[in-house]
């Protein structure tokens, strides 16, 4: 690997976060980033469309941890896919875009974490988004992430939403607006049929950047 000391930043993990964050810093020019992935690129046909996305768990691109034996579920393991490719697990997900509940970012200031407060950090998920819907108090559009409603919805779906509303619970139309509880249909991370993975929204437009270095297979084991 090249001398580390020649970048301002180095970014281990080229994951949801790590390739916004290679983004937003090589936006100066002056500022230079190296960014580290374990896997490889995301190079993998069935990466980029969505209905091969259970084809990826256990696969080269995912790490596939197991996470420990639970005594609530009888002893058993729980099967954890993790991306390990450009672009982290948003590469080999469902593609379900849901942010955190306003709570828990509420909570985490309350924990002495000032600026974390979903007040403050709203803006922010405004500015990623490229909203299908177009912009409101909760949304954005013209940001690198597109956020788009199925253009199909199977009748599964929609009958099981229904049945929810029927039983009483509220009608949500959408999960990233003023509350989260209720039934309704997911948004997700999908843009002209094809998967929007961090890495083809936020890595992909920006890898001629000459203040950005991408190394691949280069797995970190300490810092």
């Amino acid at each position: 690997m090249e001398e580390a000391s020649r970048y301002d930043y180095i970014v281990i993990g080229a994951g949801s976060a790590g390739c916004v964050l290679a983004h937003r810093l090589t936006e100066d020019p002056a500022t230079t980033v190296l960014l580290l992935e374990a896997g490889g690129p995301d190079n993998i046909p069935d990466i980029h469309m969505p209905l091969a996305f259970q084809s990826l768990s256990r696969s080269e691109v995912d790490w596939a941890y197991l996470t420990e034996a639970e005594p609530q579920l009888a002893g058993r393991q729980i099967f954890w896919p993790r991306g390990k490719v450009l672009g982290g697990t948003s590469a080999i997900n469902a593609m379900v875009y849901i942010r955190g509940h306003r709570g828990d970012f509420d909570a985490w200031t309350a924990l002495g974490n000032p600026g974390w407060n979903y007040t403050e950090v709203l803006p922010y998920f405004k500015k990623s988004e490229d909203q299908q819907r177009g912009a409101s108090e909760f949304h954005g559009v013209g940001g690198p992430l597109a956020v788009t409603d199925p253009r199909t919805p199977s009748p599964v779906s929609v009958a099981f939403v229904e049945s929810a509303v029927a039983l009483g619970y509220p009608h949500n139309p959408d999960f990233n607006g003023a509350q989260q509880e209720g039934a309704g249909l997911y948004q997700r991370t999908i843009k002209a049929g094809k998967r929007q993975s961090t890495a083809v929204a936020f890595l992909h437009p920006i890898t001629d950047r000459p203040n950005l270095t991408i190394q691949t297979h280069a797995h970190v084991r300490r810092i």
